[in-house]
């Protein structure tokens, strides 16, 4: 009796123990890390015994939120006697205060490894070479006057000196 006694006392600790760890779980965020390239950002959650179907992202005010909501498997001729999983979890990661994304853009997948990786790309700053627009004809720089110039330049002021004069009364 007293053996039957510990035996349901224990069994009923590693219930609520299960039930306390799949709590806390479920109530702690996933873990998540943000990486930054050139053209886009990419969150990456752990997300490990989620299928595809399981998991729910969004995007909203410069923040990546993801909900995974997994389903414990049933064994033939096996009784739960532990359930320390979490079945409900969230996640979240925070882009920069200057982050400008293109978010019907992104795209999320899930790996094999059990992890989630959500791609955001960049919204695409161009480079635009502006135009000058002035009355008049453009004056060239003296170091970029090119050889055909310089040779119709010389021409047009070599007149043996005669005239240096002549170019300077007018």
């Amino acid at each position: 009796m007293i053996r039957e006694f510990g035996e349901s006392v224990g069994e009923a600790v590693l219930k609520r123990t299960g039930r306390a760890a799949a709590g806390v779980q479920e109530r702690r965020p996933l873990p998540a890390d943000l990486l930054e390239s050139d053209d886009a950002y990419l969150a990456v959650f752990d997300v490990p015994g989620a299928a595809a179907s399981d998991v729910q992202v969004r995007y909203s005010d410069g923040r990546v939120l993801v909900r995974v909501d997994r389903f414990r498997s049933f064994h033939d001729g096996f009784t739960m006697q532990f359930p320390g999983r979490g079945l409900s979890l969230d996640g979240e990661v925070d882009l920069p205060d200057d982050a400008v994304v293109t978010a019907d853009e992104a795209s999320a997948t899930l790996t094999d490894r059990g992890t989630l990786e959500v791609r955001l790309p960049k919204v695409a700053t161009a480079e635009v070479d502006v135009g000058l627009e002035g009355e008049g004809e453009m004056v060239a720089d003296e170091g970029e006057m090119d050889e055909e110039e310089t040779e119709t330049a010389d021409a047009d002021t070599d007149d043996g000196g005669q005239n240096d004069d002549a170019d300077d009364a007018a």
